[in-house]
């Protein structure tokens, strides 16, 4: 991916007659920050304003009216930190030129995020959702509760075409899924989709590993608590997509409040300048881990996704349980995406909220454990995780190995 372009606008004080390109790694440093040098800084600054003094009521007033009429950012100062915030919008600016898209629209969480995409369709009469399991167990549960007047049918990915409804409002996927690491071919997905917008999850893999936008995704979610953010020490949501469904959204937020806080938007920035890094270099320890869960006896099947990526889950002959409590370098605790890298059961806690024969359908099997693999080095992790297993057997062979990869 590091020869991946990208369009970008150029310097306030630059015409060109083409959007010039730059790198993902590039786009991750400077993506957010081009102005800093020509005001004279360097660090983005940090901006915790609730409210903005304005002497023009009245052309307040016809900014506000402007922003009801089409949720675009109102031109000019900032007027209210409901309504936007200068910190935020560098995130922003960054993730869509990352994505891929026109723009991005950021949330206290990720499932702030998909409610406001929920309450989008909703608005407009489209309450209907076609969803592909497994997905997050939240996002799970938020559909199929319907506790924001949804209604979900569950599918496979080639029975997409036939849920459609005359009111369906969106399709939604996650790939790799949260936790089998499942992979769907988006572009077949999204042909499926017809005139439905997609929804993809692409908070396992990030921009580092593949674009949805540039296989037809209109909207792309993150959980920014994970990779974005990177160190575990942030909460937040944001969808990349199109100017005009970027509107609704921050109409929406700016309605129910869901905003993200300017300290978690440039910590966010600050994480996506690292995260081509890091997700490179933890997903090379991953697939070594993944080799070495597959050729050991003591593990029943490991999944690990085509495109890479630092997320593994195994399913283990013994109690997972036991080996949760056995692992001390690594940290049993809920989430991912950090630098430490943090190994949990979804059964009993991310997918628990999830009906257990649904669980189980989709593959979340009670032996599944998830491993999040951070930055530490391959052979600390493997002796922690080798300890955590028990008593060693007599290690397969590789071909056999190979076959329990998935």
């Amino acid at each position: 991916m590091d020869s991946a372009r990208m369009p970008t606008s150029p310097p306030d004080d630059v015409r060109t007659t083409a959007p010039r390109s730059r790198a993902l790694a590039t786009e991750a440093v400077h993506a957010g920050r081009d102005d800093l040098a020509r005001q004279g800084l360097h660090a983005p600054p940090i901006d915790l304003s609730t409210t903005y003094p304005s002497y023009d009521s009245r052309g307040e007033a016809a900014r506000i009216d402007a922003f009801a009429a089409t949720g675009a950012d109102p031109d000019g100062p900032p007027v209210y930190g409901r309504l936007g915030n200068p910190t935020v919008a560098r995130f922003e600016t960054a993730l869509a030129r990352l994505e891929g898209t026109e723009a991005a629209v950021a949330f206290a969480s990720g499932m702030a995020a998909l409610s406001a995409v929920l309450l989008v369709r909703s608005s407009m009469g489209l309450r209907h959702v076609v969803a592909v399991r497994p997905l997050y167990g939240c996002s799970d549960h938020l559909l199929t509760a319907g506790l924001l007047g949804s209604e979900v049918t569950w599918t496979d990915p080639a029975g997409i075409a036939d849920a459609l409804r005359p009111d369906t409002g969106l399709v939604m996927v996650e790939s790799p899924a949260n936790p089998t690491l499942a992979e769907l071919d988006l572009p077949a997905v999204v042909h499926a989709c017809g005139s439905v917008p997609l929804l993809a999850d692409n908070t396992f893999a990030t921009p580092v590993l593949q674009r949805p936008a540039d296989q037809g995704a209109r909207l792309v979610l993150h959980s920014a608590t994970k990779y974005l953010g990177g160190h575990g020490d942030v909460m937040a949501g944001v969808v990349a997509c199109d100017e005009e469904f970027a509107g609704r959204l921050r109409q929406v937020r700016f309605a129910t409040g869901g905003v993200l806080h300017p300290l978690a938007g440039y910590l966010l920035l600050r994480g996506l300048a690292t995260l081509p890094v890091r997700v490179r270099a933890a997903s090379a320890t991953a697939a070594e881990l993944a080799r070495r869960l597959a050729a050991d006896p003591r593990v029943a099947r490991v999944h690990y996704p085509r495109i890479g990526g630092a997320m593994v889950s195994f399913e283990v002959h013994g109690d997972p349980h036991e080996v949760i409590g056995r692992v001390r370098l690594i940290t049993p605790a809920v989430s991912l995406g950090s630098v430490d890298t943090l190994i949990q059961h979804p059964a009993s806690i991310s997918h628990r909220i999830v009906d257990a024969d649904d669980r189980r359908g989709a593959g979340v099997s009670d032996r599944l454990l998830r491993l999040s693999v951070g930055l530490e080095d391959a052979e600390d992790l493997w002796a922690d995780l080798d300890g955590a297993l028990g008593e060693r057997a007599e290690a397969i062979p590789l071909r056999e190995a190979l076959a329990r990869t998935e």
